[in-house]
């Protein structure tokens, strides 16, 4: 079975989009939204792993990664959520599992709210959670610039878009040994895309995470109603979604499977082969290739 990742380009409605795929054409589809301050290069390890059964696709959003960075684009949660459907429809694909990681969970739950017919089921791995009691406590240094006038709130967000603060991002709290596992390659490499109109984008988009907790309720309310076949798997040191964040989706989702593992953020880098086990008996059950 060619289980090799190709990397292609497509126009996305007008916009030139970078993505990975792999696996059989005509097999179920998992999509893999990225998650900050990263790109498509993040699932690169777990792509391979899955592809003797399942085509997996991860594009690069707009202002990320290889993809363009055009000036008339809709640099919000929204707008990222508009470009996904619209790169699906441009692939041909129908239905699929959709796996939350980041940033990728407000985007990819947001086109789950706009067509939940096409949802097959979710993989969330250390998501933003739509649960305001039990986000961590990196977080609260977020909140804490809410009180600020814009102008003032973005100067001072502006420091969390550096080459430090994205190795901070990656690392985030893992315990030594596990830091190790994290190559530099990825916030090396991510910094050195970055322009400085991605750098205002990238300071918008986290300032949008204020907006965003007024969605939080319709979030909750796609998972309450529609009840999608969910794996939770979860790296319980993070200090933006720790274990209690992962938790919380049971409290809509009592149904979904959690699994808590001894890793971070960036569960990927560190027990990709626990993920793959848990995903690949996860979706064996619920999306058989």
């Amino acid at each position: 079975m060619d289980t090799l990742v190709r990397h292609r380009r497509v126009s996305v409605g007008g916009t030139d989009t970078f993505y990975r795929e792999t696996g059989p054409r005509d097999a179920p589809v998992i999509l893999l939204p990225h998650g900050y301050p990263c790109s498509s290069y993040e699932f690169r390890n777990l792509m391979p792993c899955l592809a003797d059964r399942w085509r997996l696709v991860a594009p690069d959003f707009p202002g990320a990664g290889y993809s363009a960075t055009p000036d008339d684009f809709d640099y919000s949660f929204d707008g990222y959520a508009a470009f996904l459907e619209t790169f699906v429809g441009t692939l041909g694909i129908d239905r699929f599992v959709l796996y939350l990681h980041d940033f990728g969970s407000p985007i990819g739950a947001r086109l789950a709210i706009r067509q939940p017919d096409r949802i097959v089921a979710l993989i969330i791995q250390n998501g933003d959670i739509p649960y305001e009691d039990a986000l961590g406590p990196k977080y609260a240094d977020i909140e804490k610039t809410w009180t600020l006038p814009t102008a003032e709130m973005k100067k001072a967000l502006a420091g969390a878009v550096t080459e430090e603060a994205f190795r901070e991002e990656f690392l985030n709290d893992l315990k030594p040994e596990l830091a190790a596992a994290i190559p530099p390659d990825l916030w090396k490499l991510h910094w050195s895309l970055v322009t400085p109109r991605r750098k205002e984008i990238a300071i918008d988009l986290i300032a949008w995470l204020k907006q965003n907790r007024a969605w939080f309720p319709d979030h909750r309310k796609y998972l309450r109603e529609h009840q999608p076949p969910t794996l939770i798997v979860w790296g319980r040191n993070d200090h933006y979604m720790p274990e209690r964040s992962a938790r919380a989706y049971l409290r809509d989702l009592p149904e979904a499977e959690l699994h808590l593992l001894d890793g971070g953020h960036w569960l990927l880098e560190t027990h990709l082969e626990d993920v793959v086990h848990l995903a690949r008996d996860f979706l064996g059950r619920v999306h058989p290739g």
